[in-house]
């Protein structure tokens, strides 16, 4: 193999092995981002259940002061 051939395929792997290491820091920023907005999720959830149940009381309320 010439040279030029040797040196043009080392080049090639030099790249590939900084886009991989470039590849797998974005792949674990990319997981920390996911694992947060799963967190704000639940919290979004559990505020919509306690705003839901605190409306239905509110409804089950007005409607006991209407029967009076």
């Amino acid at each position: 193999m010439s040279e030029d051939f040797i040196l043009t395929l080392e080049a090639k792997l030099d790249e590939l092995i900084r886009q991989c290491g470039r590849l797998q820091q974005e792949n674990a920023e990319l997981k920390t981002r996911e694992s947060e907005w799963q967190q704000e999720r639940v919290r979004l959830v559990e505020k919509n259940e306690l705003a839901r149940s605190r409306v239905e009381a509110m409804i089950t309320r007005l409607k006991s002061l209407e029967a009076q």
